[in-house]
């Protein structure tokens, strides 16, 4: 990366240093980087060790054919035994395991021992219906616990899930299980969101009769009440299969390579990836990073992540890190504005909730609609505050420390992946100085570099490509069905090292910055400009809320930049488009210098988004360069785009 153009992000002075109140009692300690470099695979078996074996390990990691690795592979555990049985036994089955609430206003409170005593039921459902150990069984759920049930069900069965979020279409759900090969489907008949119930059994009844698949069996949840069409033989209610199935269910174990879930990641190629994980090393990094990323002391925390299971970060900090660690949580069916625009904080207001992880578009959203929603309710109980998804601006962080943190409570911004399976690079509540905008440090056991692209290291205060340099216990095995294509994807670059796809810059102390996707660095007149950074400049003037960039196609410099603003309603109101587009330009050449001058910014009511909350940038790209708009059907709304389209023509 020219030093031009990250002179908006590494010029961020801002610097917090931990609350020593906070480090006295933190969970984690410096130590664990000294012991990380000390012995890197013996720390982490010693992690591995903190989980329940039914057969102890003697080997943490074979390398021997990279880049498949078997970690902790001649030991054996149960994922869900992990998760449930070992803290009913430790006499812990009376802690809420989740607090849910549903949209409507509708909620239960699930302790460890009633969780438990669900998922050994739905296993012998799942086990009655001829599912066993390597079969693959689809989930297409909203919110609601039987997602957590499911889940943990299959696993207990050494069966491998593959959870599809609810807002995918029928051929998206198609794909997915005709190249797993599901033998069975759990889904609902509806559910809530945005006011009004969503159905989804008829999407699965789509995907099924378009598909080339031996599904036997779908087993529909009763949530929305709503009509559902009904294929005698293939369907069954949850509840009356439920009710025919044995209570009890001993867990066995099964090899730490054995399979736990495949989860599809959107590809350059079109065709969706199968990322697969596999048991004991998921296990063992996604319930270590969560213990020591958040701080977590189960005995008293409330932890609320609010991914939706149909994601990586629903499986490893929704679902696996916080029950393998005995943590209570809250599970929420809606949209952060339904029926009001408060109720996230109502929620964290009503259960107390201590941890709260989310991403940055929703933060940026949170700004967009004033501080005086968030301050009307009771955040005090908060003590750490999580990112995740995408990198975020330096003013998106300090509103969520000032305005959602009162002003001390810690934030830790995660970088990670659907391929890595969990967190590897953050701040360390209690150990790290934490600087708004950066993902900061690897986590202790992690081996992160920056390259060029000829492999060689780039040094401090420096750009380029963001790789993983030594196997980690979470990463992901392959994609399912096409070990040429994982090899193709992620290590053909650099070889024997995991090239992630993301641009990144070492400041001068070494830490990471995280610029986005390598195609969101734009080559202008031979400069390369993070699309992040000249977003980050946008935001940090009162009139914008929400900015998108692109790179487009520019005969005299290569690529321009292109800008898509959200105004904020209040301060915007006597700001013409025009004037607005002026201001801004003058701006960003003020904020990172003359060549990140956007060529143009158009003022939008909305962007493109997907129902993860990620912005599409790819069709704003379409749109900038005067092309037809490519697929939209991810989108939450896909007139947005029109209405995009319309705005620059």
């Amino acid at each position: 990366m020219s030093t031009t153009s990250i002179d908006s992000l590494l010029h961020e002075e801002r610097r917090f240093a931990p609350d020593p109140a906070f480090t006295a009692q933190a969970v984690a300690g410096p130590e664990l980087y000294e012991q990380a470099r000390a012995d890197r695979l013996g720390f982490w078996a010693e992690q591995a060790r903190a989980l329940h074996w039914h057969r102890p390990f003697t080997e943490t990691l074979d390398w021997s054919n990279p880049p498949f690795a078997r970690w902790f592979h001649d030991g054996e555990l149960n994922v869900a035994y992990n998760c449930l049985d070992r803290h009913v036994e430790a006499g812990n089955g009376d802690r809420v395991a989740l607090h849910w609430e549903g949209e409507p206003g509708d909620s239960r409170t699930i302790t460890y021992a009633e969780l438990t005593a669900e998922v050994k039921r739905a296993a012998n459902m799942l086990a009655n219906l001829g599912v066993g150990q390597g079969d693959r069984v689809a989930i297409y759920l909203p919110m609601i616990p039987e997602a957590v049930v499911s889940m943990l069900a299959v696993a207990r069965l050494g069966a491998i899930h593959s959870v599809v979020f609810g807002g995918f279409s029928a051929e998206s759900i198609r794909a997915r299980v005709e190249d797993a090969d599901a033998k069975l489907v759990i889904t609902a008949d509806g559910g809530w969101r945005k006011g009004r119930v969503f159905p989804l059994k008829n999407a699965v009844d789509a995907a099924l009769a378009a598909a080339e698949t031996s599904v036997e069996h779908v087993v529909v949840v009763r949530r929305g009440e709503n009509e559902v069409e009904w294929e005698e033989g293939r369907d069954l209610w949850w509840h009356d299969a439920m009710a025919q199935a044995e209570p009890e269910h001993e867990a066995q174990g099964f090899e730490a390579e054995n399979p736990l879930f495949i989860l599809y990641t959107s590809g350059t190629t079109g065709k969706p990836k199968g990322i697969l994980h596999t048991s004991g090393g998921y296990l063992t990094q996604a319930s270590f990073t969560h213990r020591v990323v958040f701080d977590l002391k189960p005995e008293t925390d409330v932890y609320w992540c609010t991914a939706d299971v149909g994601w990586v970060t629903g499986h490893s900090y929704m679902v696996y890190g916080p029950l393998a660690n005995g943590a209570t949580q809250v599970m929420y069916e809606g949209t952060p504005d339904t029926p009001h625009p408060g109720r996230w904080w109502e929620i964290i207001q009503k259960y107390g909730v201590t941890i709260f992880y989310t991403a940055p578009t929703a933060i940026r959203s949170f700004m967009k609609a004033g501080r005086e929603i968030p301050l009307a309710y009771d955040l005090s109980s908060l003590r750490v505050l999580g990112s995740v998804g995408e990198p975020i601006n330096p003013e998106a962080w300090v509103w969520y420390r000032e305005i959602i943190g009162g002003g001390t409570t810690p934030v830790v911004d995660t970088w990670w992946q659907t391929e890595t399976g969990a967190i590897m690079i953050s701040a360390l509540p209690g150990v790290t100085t934490t600087k708004p905008g950066s993902a900061q440090v690897p986590m202790p056991g992690i081996s992160i570099d920056v390259l060029d692209e000829d492999g060689t290291h780039v040094g401090k205060e420096a750009g380029g490509l963001l790789v993983v340099t030594e196997p980690w216990p979470s990463m992901l095995r392959g994609i399912w069905g096409d070990p040429e294509r994982f090899q193709e994807t992620y290590w053909s670059k650099f070889g024997d090292k995991y090239f992630a796809g993301d641009g990144a810059h070492l400041d001068a102390d070494g830490d990471v910055w995280l610029l986005g996707r390598v195609d969101d660095v734009m080559n202008v007149s031979g400069h390369r400009l993070s699309t992040m950074e000249i977003e980050s400049a946008l935001v940090s003037h009162p009139i914008v809320a929400e900015a998108a960039v692109v790179g487009a196609s520019d005969e005299t410099t290569g690529q321009a930049v292109v800008a898509f603003v959200i105004l904020r309603s209040k301060k915007a109101k006597d700001v013409s488009a025009t004037e607005a587009s002026q201001l801004l330009r003058a701006h960003v050449a003020e904020q990172i210098g003359a060549i990140a001058r956007p060529r143009e910014i158009f003022v939008v009511a909305e962007l493109p988004k997907t129902r993860s909350g990620k912005i599409m940038r790819r069709l704003l790209r379409d749109v900038a360069e005067g092309r037809e708009i490519g697929d939209t059907t991810t989108l939450t709304d896909s007139t947005v785009i029109n209405v995009i389209t319309d705005t620059v023509r």
